[in-house]
């Protein structure tokens, strides 16, 4: 029988599957913005509301977190690619605008679903590698943010928009092999405590929600500012377009290895330790790129983009430690609080780009990340020691998990 510390390399790599198979598909809207208000004469604050209908369902996933802490909600996350795919893949044929707003509404609702029961599944199975779980879920959705944005323009260039519908099938592929990875694995504990009310549950996360609140609101200044906005800020330095595109892939690709390197070192070194580098790291290298040039340039997007995701990791890794028995609601709290605050730091980013230009706007969101390091030492700082492996043995009768 394997031992507490063997860790479910096939089930837990499963779900970083499904969440990339998901923003693969989720990653389609904004190549396919520019030919969509072409084909229907959309405005840009149209098109505004297209993206925003799209994120809007992640303030349910409180709501399914709560529900997923009380029952096997595993279907949602086999299915949500299928269901994505499908939605995001037909826009291309859509008529008018309110066909897209449903199909953007359709797929933002399953992948809100996905993303509040899919973690705290990794999280469940990762027992006391937790950082190391949540670095590999982490690393799917990089993987599906790099990768989608390249299918659906190749897509555009060889078979126009009306080619996209046939993108769905590889959303229903990869739910096939999602149903028969996980069809066996429960989505939580058969025999595991819950509370039995909105109350419990969101008291055992009150301990860390300020400081949560504050470190991902402050932080997502800096994420908007140099991946949103950095294509935007490369052509204005003179960049041509083909490397300011590149330099997205290049940073996201670098946050692959961040997010499973940041994972696993805080299980080691500990939460608050970990977090705290990689607070101070990320503004010093956004700073650095503002007067790197040629191949530095590269360097530093690599060292940008390996430094900014582990602290998103270790947040989650710390909010799911916080409440153990309710780690679906805890992890759709802070999702919600992920979307508000990237809805928050989006406008103000825009609005001081337009103003004082995006350099100066770049040194401004480094400074705030810099200001929630005192909010990190309010959080818990040790390495998880005290959950231990709450499913049961990986293996049959529960599912074709494979352990090292």
């Amino acid at each position: 029988m394997p031992s507490a510390d063997d860790f479910p390399t096939g089930s837990v790599t499963a779900l970083g599957f499904a969440h990339a198979a998901n923003d693969t598909y989720a990653a389609f809207l904004p190549p396919l913005l520019p030919p969509l208000m072409e084909k229907l004469s959309l405005s840009k604050t149209e098109a505004g509301l297209i993206a925003f209908l799209s994120t809007l369902p992640s303030l349910l996933q409180p709501a399914i977190g709560h529900l997923a802490d009380r029952a096997d909600l595993r279907y949602l996350v086999i299915f949500s690619p299928a269901i994505v795919a499908t939605a995001m893949s037909l826009l291309g044929i859509a008529p008018r605008l309110l066909v897209v707003a449903l199909l953007v509404t359709v797929a933002g609702l399953a992948s809100a679903a996905l993303h509040a029961v899919a973690p705290a599944m990794a999280g469940r199975l990762s027992g006391r590698r937790l950082g190391r779980g949540m670095g590999i879920w982490m690393v799917g959705g990089a993987l599906g943010f790099t990768i989608g944005p390249l299918i659906v323009v190749t897509t555009l260039n060889f078979l126009s928009l009306e080619g996209t519908p046939w993108l769905m099938v590889g959303g229903w592929a990869a739910s096939g092999l999602l149903f028969a990875v996980l069809r066996r694995v429960p989505a939580r504990p058969p025999d595991s405590v819950v509370s039995n009310s909105w109350r419990e549950g969101l008291q055992s996360v009150k301990p860390i929600f300020l400081p949560v609140a504050g470190i991902t609101l402050l932080r997502s200044f800096l994420v908007t500012a140099t991946f949103i906005f950095l294509p935007t800020y490369l052509t204005e330095q003179g960049a041509p377009l083909w490397f300011a595109g590149l330099a997205v892939s290049i940073s996201a690709g670098a946050g692959m290895v961040g997010s499973l390197v940041g994972g696993s070192m805080s299980d080691r070194w500990g939460r608050r330790l970990i977090l705290s580098t990689f607070t101070v790291a990320a503004p010093i290298f956004a700073l650095a790129m503002l007067g790197a040039r040629d191949w530095t340039l590269v360097l530093v997007l690599i060292l940008l983009g390996f430094a900014i995701p582990p602290s998103n990791v270790v947040i989650m890794t710390l909010v799911q430690e916080s409440s153990p028995d309710n780690r679906a609601l805890a992890n759709g709290v802070y999702h919600a609080l992920g979307f508000m605050s990237e809805s928050i730091s989006s406008l103000t980013v825009g609005i001081l780009g337009d103003l004082i230009g995006l350099s100066p706007t770049i040194v401004i969101t480094a400074v705030l990340m810099l200001l929630s390091l005192p909010l990190v030492a309010l959080l818990p700082g040790g390495a998880p020691t005290a959950i231990d492996q709450d499913y049961p043995p990986p293996g049959p009768p529960h599912g074709p998990t494979m352990v090292h």
